[in-house]
């Protein structure tokens, strides 16, 4: 079933117009969602509006907006006011400049939309994603929809363009308000191992077939259980070990990572068995030094 559009929306770079409509990038995933009922008579609640200062429920007709420019002091606007603050929607999508794909970290991307080519526009439209492609490049455009101005992001993607909302500066928080502390030195043995554990379950591409909501899946199962008369019991929480030996619990994880792609029958991206095993003896030589001294 073709996809409906959500809009319209006119791309323009130098003196180029090219007429899209987007689409939604999202499939519905099926939320679960609860209500919340009257626990004498399992009726369903609705929300109301509460007057703080004559405490009595205000119907939607009887509400109007305001702004707190001072505490506890508001300004109220008319619906034609509100209207008036409104960015107006052009539906353009004017392309300001051109950066490497790496420029734009995903940090960045808030939504993400399909652009589609419009009646008239195919050819300009193939061109504007044959350019990027050629070039390494994806453009950077305003675009006002929705009473809202936003920061876009044109890219290609499969066979056409895909549009991806981008976040003000201001509305992200920067990595120096992070408490980070001195991080320590990491040992070359230990640096190795590592890099197995990552090289043993690394793959070529993402394919996102293989993740599955399992907590969705079992609290479906569950509620299933008690439409059907039985009781939801807590299931046991699992043991939270600690890690005491860094460097154990690296070639422990390295034993998992090859039993598992094992079982899987599955080769592993960049298998460097022999580094593995001399960074294991790297470590032990250490304690077997040790342990021979101590006995004679």
């Amino acid at each position: 079933m073709a996809a409906r559009s959500i809009g319209t929306a006119t791309i323009s770079f130098g003196l180029v117009s090219i007429p899209t409509k987007l689409y939604t990038t999202n499939e519905s995933s099926g939320d679960i969602h609860f209500n919340m009922l009257h626990d004498a008579d399992g009726g369903r609640l609705k929300q109301q509006y509460i007057c703080t200062k004559c405490n009595e429920v205000v119907d939607r007709d009887h509400t109007v907006k305001g702004y707190e420019h001072t505490k506890g002091e508001y300004v109220v606007l008319s619906a034609e006011e509100l209207k008036a603050l409104d960015a107006v929607a052009t539906q353009a999508i004017a392309l300001e400049e051109f950066v490497p794909a790496s420029a734009v970290d995903p940090l960045w991307v808030e939504k993400s939309y399909y652009l589609g080519p419009d009646k008239g526009g195919e050819r300009a439209y193939k061109l504007l994603s044959d350019a990027m492609i050629d070039t390494g490049l994806v453009g950077l455009a305003s675009y006002s929809a929705r009473g809202k101005q936003y920061i876009v992001l044109l890219r290609p993607y499969e066979k056409g363009l895909i549009m991806h909302q981008l976040r003000y500066a201001q509305e992200v928080k920067p990595w120096a308000d992070i408490p980070v502390p001195d991080l320590p030195e990491i040992k070359p043995a230990e640096l190795n191992l590592a890099k197995q554990i990552v090289q043993q379950i690394a793959a070529a591409t993402f394919d996102p077939t293989k993740y599955k909501d399992d907590v969705q899946e079992r609290m479906r199962a569950l509620i299933q259980q008690k439409v059907e008369g039985q009781e939801i019991t807590m299931a046991p929480e699992a043991p939270q070990g600690k890690v005491i030996d860094l460097m154990e619990a690296l070639k422990a994880s390295l034993g998992m990572s090859t039993k598992a792609g094992a079982e899987a029958d599955r080769k592993p991206a960049l298998a460097a068995a022999p580094a593995a095993a001399a960074a294991a003896a790297e470590v032990a030589e250490p304690k077997k030094r040790a342990a021979k001294k101590k006995s004679g």
